[in-house]
């Protein structure tokens, strides 16, 4: 069995002449078939995004709640403290709560 020599030229040729039109077939398959992918894949970390964005803000929210809440309390001691030292320099005695003994 004799073996022929390659023509390189030949075979260059051929392979660049096929390369023209398989490149541009090979790009669009995979624009058609990696479109979906892609676009789910977006989708996926878009929401992934807002739901941490959600968190965080929820987490806002309960810490404000918080704050709040204890901005509440201290005005309600300051102003009973308030009704105490008006009560004190009018010179009758504080309301008593109920549960306190009376001296």
């Amino acid at each position: 069995m004799e073996v022929l020599p390659v023509d390189l030229t030949s075979l260059l040729a051929v392979f660049m002449g096929i390369s023209i039109v398989l490149v541009p077939v090979i790009g669009i398959t995979a624009r058609f078939a990696l479109k979906p992918t892609v676009e789910a894949l977006s989708r996926l970390f878009e929401h992934k995004g807002v739901e941490d964005q959600v968190g965080i803000l929820e987490r806002r929210m309960a810490l404000l709640e918080q704050q709040m809440e204890s901005l509440d309390n201290s005005v309600q001691r300051l102003a009973e403290v308030a009704e105490f030292h008006k009560a004190l320099e009018a010179g009758t005695p504080p309301a008593i709560e109920k549960g306190e003994q009376v001296p």
